[in-house]
């Protein structure tokens, strides 16, 4: 006999927690299924969480080291407890995940431990630890399996000299050297926590520059502020192989060809992007086929070609952050309840969180101009910011950018600090419509980071104050 519910939701990451515990607001009866043995998905577990759990920790241990003295404050002999900080990270994951746990009881979501495949259109076969088989049924199912590490061609990952990164938020100690194949978010960010910690850090990125999809002068400066920093970065270059030994020999060449040469690591990092992971989810059986990529094709409610059945998160593509699939989850739930369900593309924010911090949301100036539309720009240093001077924190910009007819805000470009935090004002801006004449015009707290980006929109008009 098969348990039956309104809503089956498979995967218990940031979509597909969202999208359980949002149904059964809307007064639908609700079943999670996720088959890692703890809820949160990637993020919580081995993803965003733990990685800025120690960005944070090597933060304040770097600070202590090079940045305490400038402001007054002397310490003795500085120690790594990097046992201790790991220790940290683990309880933080396990607080948040079962934070999420008790939301789903909070909510009567029923949590089911186990795989999910397919059966029928309607129906899921869920396997649990012990191998036992449940059935369930259910009108309405949705698909939030999230992403895995994409593969390197002749680099084997092994996670213990060559790491993906789960591998790379568990190291026992500081590796001497480590390189990371990768230019991206989460080859910045873990590779910043280890060159806080003492490791010599080479980032090797195939395409021209850093950050590939965010603002070209964001990425150039960002670039430019982690070399300063002590990050070294090998554009334009390929990696064709790797041996593991007592060091990791990679093998590169330029992109464009030429001579291979070899680069030698204690560890290396994997972050070439993520996939969508649907295996042995049994979509052949409901007619589901993915793309080339992988990806699941979804229309407008989020509905794939097979009847009553949703897809959310990665596993539909776009911006593959727990955010944007949070607000699909939470989308998917109000049309699978009868509601609207609303998620505006166009104003999700990306943030990277170095130091100092990265974040962009919108349309890139490469963007508006390739569409041949007429836009005004406006930047704002933080050497000007009068909070930041007073923080010792004044590396980096704020840029914001605004169609020419309409002085709508399109788009904002921020590395400097608090930058993940700032780009949240825009991010209601775009999502209310609002113009840079209506953020310049907002009354800003003083002193705050925040001014930069109104003096940002004042500068797109012509009349920044402050520079």
């Amino acid at each position: 006999m098969a348990d039956s519910f309104d809503v089956i939701v498979i995967g218990g990451g940031p979509g597909g927690y969202v999208a359980a515990i949002r149904a059964a607001q809307l007064g639908l009866k609700v079943a999670c299924v996720e088959k890692r043995g703890s809820l949160g998905g990637t993020c919580l577990n081995v993803g965003c969480i733990p990685s800025k759990a120690l960005l944070q920790s090597s933060h304040h241990f770097e600070a202590a080291a090079k940045e305490f003295a400038h402001h007054g404050v002397r310490i003795g002999h500085l120690e790594l407890d990097l046992g201790q900080m790991m220790a940290r990270k683990d309880r933080v994951v396990k607080e948040l995940t079962s934070g999420v746990e008790f939301l789903l009881g909070k909510n009567k979501v029923t949590y089911v431990k186990g795989s999910a495949s397919f059966a029928g259109p309607d129906t899921v076969s869920v396997t649990a630890p012990d191998s036992k088989t449940t059935t369930l049924k259910a009108a309405s199912i949705v698909i939030a399996t999230g992403s895995d590490v994409a593969a390197l061609a002749g680099v084997k990952i092994d996670e213990k000299q060559i790491l993906s990164s789960t591998g790379a938020i568990a190291l026992a100690r500081v590796p001497e050297t480590f390189a990371v194949i990768g230019g991206g978010v989460i080859g910045l960010e873990l590779g910043s926590v280890w060159r806080r910690l003492g490791a010599k850090v080479t980032v090797i990125e195939f395409l021209d520059s850093i950050l590939p999809g965010m603002d070209g002068e964001v990425s150039k400066v960002a670039e430019r502020i982690l070399a300063k920093q002590g990050m070294a970065f090998r554009l334009a270059t390929k990696v064709t192989a790797a041996k593991t030994g007592k060091r990791v020999a990679l093998t590169v060449e330029p992109r464009a060809g030429g001579k291979s040469e070899t680069i030698e690591a204690d560890a290396v990092l994997v972050a070439v992007g993520r996939r969508p992971y649907t295996e042995g989810l049994g979509l052949a059986k409901i007619g589901v086929v993915p793309d080339g990529r992988g990806f699941i094709a979804v229309d407008k409610n989020f509905q794939t070609s097979a009847p009553g059945v949703f897809a959310i998160g990665d596993v539909i593509g776009g911006a593959m952050l727990a955010h944007k699939a949070e607000d699909e989850g939470v989308a998917v739930a109000e049309i699978i309840a009868g509601e609207s369900g609303h998620v505006n593309r166009d104003a999700i924010p990306a943030i990277v969180y170095t130091t100092p911090e990265i974040a962009g949301i919108g349309l890139t100036e490469e963007q508006l101009k390739s569409e041949n539309r007429a836009y005004r720009a406006g930047k704002f240093p933080f050497t000007a910011n009068a909070r930041a001077k007073c923080n010792a924190e004044t590396d980096g910009f704020a840029k914001v950018l605004a169609d020419a007819a309409t002085d709508r805000i399109v788009g904002a470009h921020i590395v400097g600090p608090q930058a993940g935090e700032l780009i949240q004002e825009i991010a209601l801006a775009i999502e209310m419509g609002a113009s840079a004449e209506d953020l310049g015009r907002t009354c800003h707290g003083h002193p705050g980071m925040v001014e930069a980006l109104k003096e940002a929109a004042l500068a797109s008009l012509g009349r920044a104050i402050h520079i």
